[in-house]
């Protein structure tokens, strides 16, 4: 991935995970459900200054847990 490309792919994961920061704090769920989904946006967070690829691939499956309703591992 050169630089430009990883530049862009920083931005766009930076912009969903303040989407996901701001759908989970919207979500009606147990507080208990709130703080698993928030440590899984920790974990993320963490992991995209090691493996951003990676990350952007787990962000995107945690957005689509959090737009479905699904909270299987919360």
């Amino acid at each position: 991935m050169d630089g430009d490309d990883e530049l862009a792919l920083y931005g766009l994961v930076a912009d969903r995970l303040k989407e996901a920061h701001r759908k989970v704090r919207a979500l009606q769920v147990p507080e208990g459900e709130r703080e698993a989904l928030t440590r899984k946006l920790l974990v993320i967070t963490a992991a995209a200054k090691h493996d951003l690829a990676s990350a952007a691939r787990r962000l995107e499956r945690l957005m689509e847990e959090i737009d479905g309703r699904r909270f299987p591992s919360a």
